[in-house]
């Protein structure tokens, strides 16, 4: 195996066990909360500490990589987190588990831009789309196969079994960073921005505690303070780094078309999915009186789409090039979600079938694009940036994602049904899913791109 796959293995194998973390925790929750009794909105924090913690380090992995090179931030990363994995399991008290499931998205956050940054930078080219269908095609098998994996875990075990279950697959990552990783020395970096990271991180925290609070049960009001501490210290970092030579996240490279609108792509398409599929789940099994396992069904159909548009779109991407991707991905998974607003019944099944198909057929093709032609314009250092922007904005999309339906279905409630809010959320969804295509003219012409990619 030649260095630069061996280096795209420890990734992708850092990347799954990341996606799986999430996924596969979310199905113990109930279990957890039974057993160390909390509320259902409480017991939310046993994901939303991992979420928070990933984020809050990614602006930091890029420094840290430097000070002490990126073969011992990686195999320093899975130790901790594997770390914090066995310790989760025997968590004793609910205040426990959520702090060492902080500590864990911290390590795991690592380990992701870094991982991304060093593989992109040996992949150029056309070979960039080839790498990214893999990425997404891990992005898309980890919650397809967590939540029936974690389930059976629940079942037949206990939840603690689902935290316990990532630990081979962490200590093998930490193995195969430390074994494949290239050693380098380590050379004096500059002091690091820490006005700017105290911003960055205080930023991120009242943003993803706000939409946390809100998707957690919380009234508007009680959420609404941290949402709003979180965007005016978003404007005083954006401020500061127009005056810093090297602030921790480097807005200025989303001054770059690719990566400023695969960054919005990345919003319309799978953030704006985490919201739909969270509405759909309540409605299917509220009002419809599907089973949670019939309901969730529904992904596979999501995951089958998905994965045959990452494939055909990983091997065209060359010649139709990524405007023409987005703008087929935006027009299908708008499509699909308008499908959702039709069905009223358990009879409406062929509908909620053809929705979650042309859903997972615009998902994949956008993930799939948008990861390609994010780093498209950036090597060396500048990768390391631009992986840490993209990392961040994969969080956020998820929540923001999550937050907007949740917050419109809510307000709609005021003036309908729960059937007219729901579909009237999906219908405004949508819409807002199109909204790319005004700027898909902003992209490089095919030539421009090849021409660039052969010097």
């Amino acid at each position: 195996m030649t260095y630069r796959y061996k280096v795209a293995v420890v990734f992708l194998l850092g990347f799954f066990i990341d996606c799986v973390n999430i996924f596969m925790s979310a199905v113990a929750l109930p279990s957890i909360a039974s057993h160390l009794q909390v509320s259902s909105a409480a017991v939310a924090w046993v994901a939303n500490a991992y979420i928070l913690g990933l984020t809050l380090v990614i602006a930091v992995s890029t420094w840290l990589a430097g000070r002490f090179g990126n073969r011992q931030v990686l195999c320093a990363s899975m130790l901790l987190f594997s770390g914090a994995g066995l310790m989760c399991g025997l968590a004793d008290s609910f205040m426990s588990l959520v702090f060492w499931r902080l500590v864990q998205g911290m390590a795991g956050g690592l380990l992701i831009p870094l991982g991304q940054a060093l593989t992109f930078n040996l992949f150029q080219g056309g070979q960039r789309s080839r790498i990214s269908t893999l990425v997404m095609a891990v992005a898309l098998l980890a919650p397809a196969l967590s939540p029936t994996l974690g389930g059976a875990i629940v079942d037949h075990g206990s939840w603690r079994w689902v935290f316990f279950a990532s630990l081979p697959l962490s200590l093998l990552a930490a193995l195969l960073s430390w074994c494949w990783i290239a050693p380098e020395r380590a050379a004096p970096v500059d002091r690091p921005d820490l006005r700017g990271l105290l911003l960055v991180s205080a930023s991120l925290a009242g943003l993803l505690l706000g939409m946390s609070l809100y998707g957690s049960g919380y009234p508007a009001y009680q959420a609404a303070p941290s949402l709003l501490v979180g965007l005016l210290l978003a404007e005083c970092y954006r401020r500061h780094c127009k005056s810093c030579a090297r602030p921790i996240v480097e807005l200025r490279l989303l001054k770059h078309p690719r990566l400023g609108l695969s960054v919005a792509i990345y919003h319309a398409i799978p953030g704006i999915f985490t919201g739909v599929n969270l509405l759909s789940l309540f409605f299917l099994q509220e009002h419809l009186h599907l089973s949670a396992r019939h309901s969730g069904m529904f992904m596979l159909l999501y995951a089958a789409g998905a994965l045959l548009a990452m494939l055909a779109g990983g091997r065209g991407y060359n010649r139709l090039g990524a405007a023409r991707l987005f703008a087929m991905a935006l027009v299908l998974h708008s499509a699909g979600i308008a499908c959702l607003c039709w069905v009223d019944s358990a009879a409406d099944l062929p509908l909620l079938m053809a929705a979650y198909l042309l859903m997972g057929l615009g998902g994949g093709a956008g993930a799939n694009t948008a990861q390609t032609t994010a780093l498209l314009d950036f090597d060396g250092a500048d990768t390391h940036q631009a992986s840490v922007i993209w990392n961040i904005n994969r969080q956020m999309a998820f929540s923001l994602g999550a937050a907007w339906l949740l917050m419109l279905y809510n307000l709609l409630l005021a003036y309908t049904d729960a059937s007219g809010a729901y579909h009237l959320s999906l219908l405004l969804a949508a819409a807002a899913g199109l909204l790319p295509l005004l700027t898909l003219n902003q992209l490089p012409t095919m030539k421009a791109t090849h021409a660039q990619l052969d010097h």
